[in-house]
């Protein structure tokens, strides 16, 4: 595999950007300039990145540091013609809370590990035969389920957060959508760290924060590393995050190559390939797994820049961030109101996605097949029922995510023999009468179950 993309051509006089222009992946504006828009892309991610260690009991740094080095790792594979930061993946909350409470944190980083190299397989397929047979395993009924299971599975965590500090917990929610609605751009798009801070403000003044472990740490030290440890029961609770991530990736590249104006489909593969080992590397030593972040879309779009030496920029800035360990306590003193209130809109939003992903796509709830299969896969993941075949355990998300893919593949199966009802697939005359094209609907399909 090829690895490049380090060199970049100055854009124009380095300093502006012409009307109808943007300044490509392989360009970069004055080294100043990219310097700023690199911070910007930190302060982009740097709420979603942060709230999932923080709720799932995580080391902020380590997962900071293991975002940091992914996105490098994740620009060498795509040769630098994919702008991306890979930050932590909300997928993951959900089945390493669950793996926690079995095996600790060393079993979550297991399945954090495993997940990794699946998806890495996944990218290889993908490099090799192109990506026409994950539209076949998962087309719109399927994703849209999974992805709004990810979410509503998560409703009494919210809770169980939320009710520690109601007062806390609404002040962040009502933070959150305020700055969402009142404002435009990044400041807009930054609505869940605005809304943190401020719960994180009034929690302060209600004394609910406790800062002596932020006192006694040093300024500079390496982020605390920690082995996984793996267990079959496990694996099959991350199988849902696979296929959520291979819709993210996926997304993420038709969006760049959409503003771009460039033809990228060639380079899905190591998109995939490239989130793999990073997240890959996150299990192998206390972090988080990644994905591609949709609040960095929103940087370029704001700006015009698509140029991959800003991710750079904000790539070796992660890492600094990650070696004081002073600001790696402080960011873990953010209390469990702030984490409820978030949760509870952020993980509503998830569920809307995947409702999204089926408007999108037109999917006809009239077709027996699509309602089925659907509502079997949401109420067995949302009750959390749980089947066991010897030493497995299959529940909540994975056992919703199987029961969705396997009725749905064999009612469509045995329709094609029958004829009984029309193709799944054919749209719903009516819905929308002009489709989205595939560019508009892989990016909704694959944004980032974060609120983008």
């Amino acid at each position: 595999m090829i690895v490049n993309g380090l060199g970049w051509t100055l854009h124009g006089d380095g300093r502006s950007i012409g009307k109808g222009e943007v300044v490509a992946p392989d360009e970069r504006l004055s080294w100043p300039r990219t310097a700023g828009i690199g911070a910007q892309h930190i302060v982009a991610m740097f709420g979603a990145t942060f709230l999932v260690p923080l709720i799932t009991d995580f080391p902020p740094s380590t997962t900071l540091f293991f975002s940091g080095l992914g996105t490098m790792l994740f620009l060498l594979l795509t040769a630098g013609r994919v702008p991306s930061y890979l930050g932590s993946s909300f997928a993951f909350i959900a089945p390493i809370t669950a793996a926690k409470s079995e095996h600790g944190m060393s079993g979550a980083l297991g399945g954090v590990l495993l997940a990794g190299v699946a998806l890495f397989l996944v990218g290889l397929v993908v490099q090799l035969l192109g990506a026409h047979w994950l539209r076949t395993l998962m087309p719109p009924l399927v994703t849209g389920a999974i992805v709004a299971l990810i979410g509503l599975n998560l409703a009494p965590a919210a809770k169980n957060n939320f009710v520690v500090s109601p007062v806390t917990g609404t002040v962040t929610l009502v933070v959150v959508a305020l700055v969402t609605v009142l404002f435009r751009g990044l400041i807009g798009r930054l609505g869940i760290l605005f809304g943190v801070l401020a719960g994180y403000l009034v929690a302060v003044l209600r004394n609910e924060v406790d800062f002596t472990k932020v006192r006694k740490e040093a300024w500079v030290g390496l982020p605390d590393f920690q082995a996984p440890s793996f267990h079959l029961s496990i694996a099959v609770l991350f199988v849902p995050v696979v296929l959520v991530l291979v819709a993210e990736n996926i997304g993420h590249v038709k969006s760049v190559a959409q503003m771009t104006g460039r033809d990228l489909d060639d380079v899905s593969g190591r998109a995939l390939m490239a989130d793999g080992l990073a997240t890959t590397l996150a299990g192998a030593g206390g972090g988080s797994g990644t994905t591609t972040y949709a609040e960095n879309i929103g940087v370029m779009a704001a700006t015009k820049v698509y140029s991959t030496a800003a991710y750079w920029v904000a790539a070796f800035g992660a890492l600094l961030l990650s070696c004081v360990p002073k600001f790696g306590e402080a960011i873990a003193t953010v209390p469990k109101g702030v984490l409820g209130g978030a949760g509870t809109i952020l993980y509503g939003m998830i569920g809307l996605l995947g409702a999204r992903i089926w408007i999108d796509n037109r999917v006809d709830f009239g077709n027996p097949i699509n309602l089925t299969s659907a509502a079997i896969g949401l109420i067995v993941g949302i009750a959390d029922y749980t089947w066991k075949i010897g030493d497995l355990t299959f529940s909540g998300i994975a056992l919703g995510t199987l029961a969705v893919l396997i009725s749905y593949h064999v009612m469509t199966g045995l329709n094609r023999i029958t004829k009984a009802v029309p193709d799944p697939l054919i749209p719903s005359k009516s819905a929308v009468i002009t489709p989205p094209s595939e560019a508009d609907v892989l990016t909704k399909r694959g944004e980032s179950l974060r609120a983008r």
